[in-house]
């Protein structure tokens, strides 16, 4: 055991010496926060060639270093990637700006639900996923920027979710611009989160939409729901969707939310009549 210790240490301590300005600049910039992902950065020269000392490989102006072993958390798509759009990080930036008081919260976002959601419900939605292979309808497209992109923002002293989403090329309905399905699913989707923070509410009842103006393929628009009111077990909610300037509303609608008996189990409530 000591044996193999003693070469993990020696094997760290080869990845980690700066035997060369890429192998240095990489390391630095991103064993702290991803250290087992495939990674890039910009070295300011104009090469194309191999680092015989190391792994590294320089292209034009990026050095790429693969590290050996994945990441085990599962992906949160909830964050910028290379298909966000000018308009699409301003706002992200916005709303993570007023994250840092508490005021809102980003959402993270994954391709299986539950991981997505408060732990005190997440028990339930298990136990119904046991041997099920499935995936989040709206993170069923892998590649960045072809389906939905989007992140969400929720506010408790307001109980209201924003949503900014950049609708891809793969929701397309008339030329050009996106499914009135998938601008109804993100609205879906918005207030349905909206209820699980909120209101602790997880099966939508009653979904009505009006459509105002289509939505422009690789634009940015907000998805903005919020609580209205509970009664019961009933939580009644509302939602919009709108341009990032607020000129233009594309889709309004309300929706009728239940709260769950936790002692009955969610296949009970999605069978009865």
């Amino acid at each position: 055991m000591l044996r193999s210790c003693g070469r993990l240490v020696k094997w760290l301590d080869y990845l980690l010496a700066p035997r060369c300005a890429l192998r240095a600049a990489t390391v630095s910039l991103h064993s702290t926060h991803m250290p087992f992902a495939n990674t890039a950065v910009s070295t300011g020269e104009d090469s194309n060639s191999n680092c015989e000392e190391c792994s590294c490989y320089e292209n034009e102006t990026q050095v790429f270093l693969v590290w050996p072993l994945p990441s085990r958390k599962p992906k949160d798509y909830a964050l910028p990637n290379s298909s966000w759009s000018k308009d699409m990080m301003e706002q992200f930036d916005k709303f993570m700006s007023m994250s840092k008081d508490g005021t809102w919260k980003r959402i993270p976002s994954h391709s299986h639900i539950e991981n997505s959601i408060p732990e005190h419900m997440m028990q339930k939605i298990e136990e119904e996923k046991k041997n099920r292979d499935t995936r989040y309808f709206c993170r069923s497209i892998s590649t960045e920027g072809l389906g939905f992109e989007y992140v969400m923002f929720f506010n408790p002293s307001q109980k209201r979710m924003v949503c900014i989403f950049q609708p891809g090329p793969y929701l397309e309905g008339p030329p050009g611009f996106a499914h009135g399905g998938s601008i109804a699913t993100m609205l879906d989707v918005t207030i349905a989160l909206c209820a699980i923070f909120a209101a602790d509410a997880i099966l939508t009842a009653n979904l009505s939409i009006n459509y105002k103006s289509p939505v422009r393929l690789g634009s940015v628009v907000l998805v903005d729901s919020k609580l209205n009111r509970i009664e019961g077990r009933k939580a009644f909610f509302c939602g919009q969707v709108q341009s990032v300037d607020g000129q233009t509303l594309h889709a309004e609608g309300t929706a009728l939310v239940l709260q769950l008996d936790p002692s009955k189990p969610i296949q009970q409530y999605i069978c009865s009549k």
